[in-house]
């Protein structure tokens, strides 16, 4: 499986053939990570993770475009693209589906607390394949399953430094690759990075820098 990387939390993965994208946000290449698709998964509504104008344009555009989401998502893009609403799937925790021949576990609910005055969202995580796991804005760690490759949001207005630490310990998967990093200057990713690496590799995670446009075999 091919894992490609796009800016802050958009992510590609190729196989056989088939594209999935998670996140394809207003950060994002959109236009580029899209390309192509079979499907995508949205973890929650804020525009860095779904750019709906973008999204919505796929959609009208590619008719056998597949789309994933919690219920307010879904629900808004059936708004922007009616005839594409067969196409625009609620999903929600402990479901299993199928996505463009992947298969797909969601786990969480919400996202994680920004504020106490800032309305808490719906977030999913999506573990694909037995392998790679999504978490969204969220550091939910998948129970009962064995997480082969993590996708890791290593700075965010809600997160700080021991929380994606602890994150990555408690995964304690073999590899992991940054995700929602736009907001990062280099001094910061190299110092998040840093301590991702070293306390990773005493728990058995090797954590690998990517930037957008790099791609991975997983």
């Amino acid at each position: 499986m091919l894992l490609t990387k796009f800016t802050h939390a958009c992510v590609r993965l190729e196989q056989d053939g088939r594209v999935l994208v998670f996140d394809p946000g207003n950060f994002s290449e959109t236009d580029q990570a899209l390309a192509g698709a079979d499907a995508v998964l949205v973890t929650h509504e804020h525009p860095d993770h779904i750019d709906v104008d973008a999204v919505t344009a796929a959609l009208l555009a590619d008719r056998s475009l597949q789309l994933f989401a919690p219920a307010g998502v879904a629900e808004q893009l059936r708004g922007k693209a009616p005839d594409a609403g067969q196409r625009i799937h609620t999903v929600a925790p402990g479901e299993d589906f199928e996505a463009a021949g992947f298969s797909v576990r969601c786990f969480g609910g919400q996202h994680a607390v920004i504020h106490p005055q800032i309305p808490v969202v719906a977030n999913l995580g999506y573990f694909v394949d037995s392998n790679v796991y999504h978490p969204g804005d969220s550091f939910v760690v998948p129970d009962g399953v064995e997480v082969q490759t993590l996708l890791v949001p290593i700075h965010a207005p809600w997160n700080k430094i021991g929380e994606v630490v602890d994150f990555v310990i408690g995964v304690r998967a073999p590899k992991a690759f940054p995700i929602h990093d736009a907001l990062l200057n280099e001094n910061g990713r190299g110092l998040v990075e840093g301590h991702v690496t070293r306390f990773g590799a005493k728990y058995g995670t090797e954590y690998r820098h990517l930037s957008s446009g790099d791609t991975v075999d997983v």
